[in-house]
């Protein structure tokens, strides 16, 4: 049976305030609800509340500052952080000052309703270390829901020992994950040691890993730390775990599950103080029903899994990650650049097969090879060397079709639009009109439910309305709503 409880809920928001306030409500709970940090002070002064809910961003300052002193003072009080910021920072750094649960917006009311249930029966573990809001100092890149998911697995699990086992096509980041892991974590002052199973000969695997003695085998001519003893009191990384072989893997299962290891032709018992985080791209679990890995330690690894995303999977990331892989180009000597909007458009109708390294490598080569300054749509077509393969709206050529016909009837009728740096703008706010339209009259004119199903935050597509003129009561441009 659920439990209910008191609920302050604290958000400038108030469409999201009273969403919020309504779903909770109906479910049996008591529901407070604020917009500022200090009428959140005046309600924690008449109670304390059973679960508190907080945005970061506040009028009167950042609602993650006053928890983390919060939570230092009520550590039994449960705090569930919503956040548009949806960063790595900010899923860890909520982590950090004591939230039970991060959700980045738009959420969904099911996962928030989940969040408060769990904050009233749980118990409450530790802090964290702490690390910096600059998300520069960070590895991984990306606003996406599916990046979210990432985020907020790394920041539970960055505290802890618990064993990771990523997911993910090659060139998706896995070793960016582990490494965020590592230096987010308190192993972070000893060594993060990677070690690559696909390119390694088997005969030499139990060597790599867990060392040698001199004379232990034909070359061996001193004794030679494994990968257990270079990664001693920090993390070791175990990637393309799949193509290690089976004999191997027995090896290691026993050091898993013991915690200790002899070098090979050794006697003397070392300690395996290391955390593991293993990756693959290949189907472990196929792997297990084929007999080609062992199923005792398909589980010792999967304790925690995390599955990355394809690129193609994330395509709204693509011109963040574009931008910075342009920026790390500059920065390291090469030529700065910079994408006009229908390039990166381009970029984004591209399937990417070998992920974000390939963008990567793409970025580097534009930056070098470009003509111009500004990498137009042209440009990006000719150096990926592929056509793009994804239509600008999958299965429905009509819509392409009635862009290319805008265009050409500007150029009848405004030849000028073309060229006076307009166009786009233009375009796409006559596409973005009709389709901001028929999803408020998808959802009843519910601003919170349009904006979380098209994947913009609330106050996104508030700003877009007035921009469109559009009425948000009708769901009408204002003309026709005054007309």
């Amino acid at each position: 049976m659920s439990k209910t409880g008191n609920i302050l809920v604290v958000d400038d928001d108030a469409a999201i305030r009273t969403v919020v306030a309504q779903s909770l409500r109906r479910e049996g709970h008591k529901v407070t609800s604020v917009a500022t940090l200090a009428e959140m002070e005046v309600q924690l002064a008449i109670a304390m509340p059973d679960v508190l809910i907080s945005d970061v961003i506040l009028p009167d300052g950042n609602g993650l500052d006053r928890i983390a002193r919060l939570t230092v003072d009520h550590p039994s009080l449960p705090v569930i952080v919503l956040s548009a910021q949806n960063t790595l920072s900010t899923a860890v750094r909520a982590t950090e000052v004591g939230a039970y649960d991060y959700l980045p917006k738009p959420f969904d009311l099911d996962a928030l309703s989940r969040a408060v249930q769990g904050g009233l029966a749980r118990d409450r573990g530790g802090p964290i270390d702490p690390v910096g809001e600059d998300d520069a100092t960070l590895p991984l890149i990306g606003r996406s829901a599916a990046m979210q998911d990432v985020y907020r697995i790394i920041a539970r699990v960055v505290s802890n020992d618990l064993t990771v086992l990523i997911s993910g096509e090659s060139g998706t980041g896995k070793e960016l994950v582990a490494r965020a892991i590592h230096d987010l974590g308190p192993r972070k002052r000893f060594p993060f040691v990677a070690i690559n199973m696909a390119a390694i000969p088997r005969e030499l695997i139990e060597a790599e890993l867990f060392g040698h003695e001199r004379g232990a085998f034909t070359g061996a001519q001193a004794r030679t730390a494994g990968r257990f003893e270079q990664a001693a009191g920090g993390t070791l990384f175990l990637d393309e775990i799949g193509d290690m072989p089976i004999e191997a893997q027995t090896r290691l299962l026993r050091v898993l599950q013991s915690g200790e290891f002899t070098t090979v032709g050794g006697a003397r018992t070392i300690r395996a103080d290391v955390r593991i985080v293993a990756a693959t791209n290949k189907d472990l679990s196929g792997l297990v029903s084929s007999g080609q890995f062992r199923e005792d330690l398909f589980y010792r690894l999967n304790v925690v899994p995390v599955a990355l995303p394809a690129l193609r999977a994330r395509r709204q990331d693509i011109a963040l990650l574009a931008r910075h892989f342009l920026d790390r180009a500059a920065e390291s000597g090469l030529p700065r650049k910079q994408l006009e909007p229908q390039a990166i458009v381009a970029l984004e109708h591209y399937d990417w097969p070998g992920n974000v390294r390939e963008l990567e490598n793409i970025m580097r080569r534009m930056a070098v090879l470009a003509r111009d300054e500004r990498i137009d749509a042209e440009e990006v077509r000719s150096m990926l060397g592929a056509t793009i393969s994804r239509p600008l709206f999958d299965g429905d050529p009509g819509i392409e079709a009635a862009v290319q016909a805008r265009i050409e009837r500007l150029a009848r009728e405004e030849p000028g639009v073309l060229d006076d740096g307009t166009l786009y703008d233009r375009i796409i706010g006559e596409v973005e009109r009709p389709l901001i339209e028929a999803m408020l009259a998808r959802h009843g004119q519910n601003q919170l439910r349009a904006a979380r199903a098209m994947g913009i935050n609330r106050n996104t597509l508030r700003k877009r309305l007035d921009t469109l003129g559009i009425d948000p009561a009708s769901g009408r441009s204002s003309e026709a709503v005054t007309g």
